[in-house]
């Protein structure tokens, strides 16, 4: 008798032409991934060539009980790990039955964005560094001993050995899930607090950094649903002397790339320095409890930039200040934000943004 192992394993290659679209949405919190599965006649290759497909927005808090019908648009197409074979993830945005975005969605606003001639001629790259904490079912980080405290931060930061390094296994899943699905993922390491990891996604151009990390989470939670651990995404986990947890976001534009690029770099700084206060309440929820000027970020309430100084807003690198050209790293986005709204937000500040 097969075993449950070998029916999910099947390789349904073998006797139909017919594939699996899992497709995924954000739900109404703003963080929470939500997903549905659907069979297709055949393999596909693009997302145009996808149903539309609907959704109850009432159990999601994103419609009321009486007209509770969400849309959901296919937007971008990844292989499925877990599936495999030519399944497909499929990253969808939601819409009225009238076809207008639902406030939830923040990728159509986006998507206006990056579409502006201005900002495609630009060509906006995008690395992000997505921060996050394993926990296990009763919501301590993975590691720390039962209702009490590792020893000081030190020695977990890109650490290894079983008294430094907890959860590897679910991290590297995760890795290769990642490259497997055809995301742009570019590393992996173990953050400062213990039980603190972080993924690396890009570069990536305009909307579909995007895309790459919301899959990517979405891929987490999939994995750590399997392991019984639980992800957070909170910024400030544990209270007190531990570090919290970002998504520092990397950008350039071509104008940054080029020969005498500093110089762009520096206006576009200074462009974010005159909209701080709006980028701040953008960047997510909870982030006052992680910028506080401790532990390796700026205070909230105050814009500061420099050249590889980790507790500034902004920083610049030190191969760029050597090189006249490249990009930067906004520090202050928060492990929980929006990457359709961080990066969108960035570009429009720093392309559109006359001062």
């Amino acid at each position: 008798m097969a075993s449950l192992n070998d029916l999910v394993n099947l390789n349904l290659s073998d006797t139909t032409e017919k594939i699996i679209a899992e497709y995924i949405w954000v739900g109404g919190s703003g963080m929470d991934l939500r997903s549905k599965a659907r069979t297709l006649p055949k393999p596909v290759t693009k997302p145009s060539e996808l149903p539309k497909w609907n959704y109850d927005g009432s159990s999601t808090n994103q419609a009321p009980g009486d007209d509770s019908e969400v849309i959901l648009y296919p937007q971008a197409i990844f292989k499925d790990p877990f599936r495999k074979g030519n399944n497909i993830l499929v990253m969808c945005d939601t819409y009225t039955p009238a076809g207008e975005p639902i406030p939830t969605n923040k990728r159509a606003a986006a998507a206006k964005i990056f579409s502006h001639p201005d900002v495609e001629a630009e060509v906006p790259w995008y690395g992000i560094e997505q921060e996050y904490t394993l926990l296990t079912r009763s919501k301590w980080p993975l590691g720390w001993p039962k209702d009490g405290y590792p020893g000081p931060q030190g020695p977990y930061y890109c650490g290894i050995g079983a008294d430094k390094a907890f959860g590897r296994d679910i991290v590297d899943s995760h890795y290769k899930a990642c490259l497997y699905a055809g995301i742009n993922i570019s590393g992996i390491n173990g953050e400062v607090m213990p039980g603190q990891w972080e993924f690396q996604v890009g570069p990536s151009v305009g909307i579909s950094a995007g895309d790459e990390v919301w899959v990517a989470r979405y891929i987490l939670e999939r994995i750590t649903e399997v392991a019984g651990v639980v992800v957070s995404f909170d910024p400030k986990p544990i209270p007190g002397d531990w570090n919290g947890a970002g998504a520092h976001t990397n950008y350039s534009t071509k104008s940054m790339r080029e020969d005498g690029g500093i110089d762009v770099i520096k206006a576009a700084i200074k462009k974010l320095e005159a909209r701080h206060s709006e980028h701040i309440a953008a960047y997510g929820e909870g982030n006052e409890r992680r910028l506080t000027g401790h532990h390796e970020t700026a205070n909230i309430n105050k814009f500061t930039w420099g050249v590889a100084n980790r507790g500034a807003s902004v920083r610049i690198g030190r191969d760029t200040e050597k090189d006249g050209k490249g990009y930067f790293e906004d520090r202050r986005p928060a492990s929980n934000m929006d990457p359709y709204v961080v990066t969108s937000m960035i570009a429009e500040t720093t392309i559109l943004l006359d001062l």
